[in-house]
């Protein structure tokens, strides 16, 4: 499906981005994972080979960014997609927040994809390409103590609806998936124990968890980025809402184990 496609995924060592490579590689294109250095990004460059290109990269640098995919274009001759995945999300209170909390959620999950676009444009120029960016059902109902996070988010629904614009008569195409909650997510594992709880609280009784349901397979969702990027190029999905179908609740972090 994707054979001589070249694609870079942020953030894809591990988690739900490590699904989008894996179902990247199996319908035959190469890529690029950006990810910051770690024993995940070596063993995903050990488990696929010279399918896979790992580039140790923080994406809030963007000097670091423009180098990072300039070398996947130079290692594969050629860019075709970009997905950008990398995010972060920390559950806090706005009025508690630290500053470090507040820049790290703008500068890797909203000026992250920025610096990724601006560096992928003259490559993906070349090809026709696309982007994809990974949003979340937050825009839609903001959660509370994720009040950043969805703003981060929605702010980056707002940069590609503009970059679409830009960049159409570029044949470059632009989409919004906008996830759900999704199985195994590490963005969790770190989080202050006290502040989970207060935060799983919340949305059980303010209807965000009912909202969210029971989280979808990484697999799938992987399934809808497949199903976005095969596409006839003469059509463009502006934004794809993909979220959990099934009823239930989400799982609190202390109980993932990835």
């Amino acid at each position: 499906m994707l054979e001589g496609k070249v694609a870079i995924v942020t953030g894809g060592s591990r988690g739900m981005g490590r699904h989008f490579v894996e179902t990247l590689v199996a319908h035959g294109a190469r890529v690029g994972c950006l990810a910051r250095a770690s024993t995940d990004l070596d063993a995903l460059a050990t488990d696929h080979g010279d399918a896979v290109f790992c580039v140790p990269c923080d994406v809030s640098d963007p000097a670091a960014v423009t180098a990072a995919i300039d070398s996947v274009a130079v290692q594969f001759g050629r860019l075709d997609i970009l997905v950008n995945n990398a995010a972060i999300f920390h559950p806090f209170r706005l009025e508690e927040a630290s500053d470090a909390e507040v820049r790290g959620h703008v500068d890797i999950n909203l000026l992250g994809p920025l610096w990724c676009m601006r560096a992928a444009i003259p490559h993906l120029k070349a090809t026709r390409g696309q982007i994809v960016s990974i949003s979340s059902e937050s825009v839609r109902m903001p959660f509370p103590f994720l009040s950043v996070y969805a703003a981060t988010k929605g702010g980056l629904e707002v940069l590609s609806a503009a970059m679409r614009e830009e960049l159409r008569e570029d044949g470059v195409r632009v989409t919004i998936l906008r996830s759900g909650s999704v199985e195994g997510s590490t963005g969790g594992r770190d989080w202050d124990p006290v502040v989970r709880d207060r935060f799983f609280a919340t949305i059980m009784k303010s209807g965000h968890a009912a909202f969210t349901g029971r989280p979808a397979s990484p697999q799938s969702m992987a399934e809808a980025l497949l199903r976005v990027l095969a596409l006839p190029a003469d059509i463009n999905i502006d934004l794809i809402e993909v979220r959990a179908a099934d009823a239930g609740f989400p799982a609190t972090p202390a109980s993932e184990t990835d």
